[in-house]
């Protein structure tokens, strides 16, 4: 069998090319002028790689970026939420502490009364034993001439510190 000579040729082109040819063997080579050149070029390529790749972990980034904002949105709500909660306990606390407040100054004249009613010398005994606070607060709860009858009863030195007491801003 004879084959014409374009045939020929071809087959004689891919005899003679190596075995492994890679694809990027396939492309065309450039033909370059000088060395300096083709150095270029192959930089040029290597900074478009580069390029590429950076593009690609900025493109990453920009997404856990974007993760994160997300996260760090929620946890903002959250303590908002957290925080709007806690306003709303401190404003309840405040308004039983108030009426607290009130229920005991309530109390402390009640009592005051009754110590007044007392004979002063018991009355002088019986807030001997109290707390400081508590005592300074009856004796000022009471009229002026009971609470003077209940102090002369009471030893020179307790005396002295309740009227000290009496006298110093309580800051609550």
């Amino acid at each position: 069998m004879i084959l014409p000579r374009k045939h020929l040729f071809l087959l004689l082109a891919l005899a003679l090319l190596p075995q492994n040819v890679h694809a990027v063997d396939t492309v065309s080579p450039k033909n370059y002028g000088s060395v300096e050149e083709r150095r270029i070029d192959n930089t040029i390529l290597q900074e478009r790689a580069n390029l590429r790749n950076e593009r690609e972990e900025i493109s990453m980034r920009k997404k856990e970026l974007k993760t994160l904002e997300e996260g760090v949105d929620k946890k903002l709500t959250e303590i908002d939420n957290k925080l709007e909660e806690l306003r709303k306990l401190q404003d309840k606390l405040e308004i039983l502490l108030a009426g607290k407040s009130v229920i005991e100054k309530k109390r402390v004249q009640e009592l005051a009364g009754i110590y007044q009613k007392m004979i002063p010398g018991k009355a002088a005994l019986a807030i001997t034993g109290l707390d400081e606070q508590l005592a300074t607060d009856l004796l000022a709860s009471m009229k002026v001439k009971s609470a003077a009858k209940i102090l002369d009863q009471i030893s020179k030195q307790k005396a002295t510190e309740l009227s000290t007491t009496f006298t110093t801003i309580q800051l609550e």
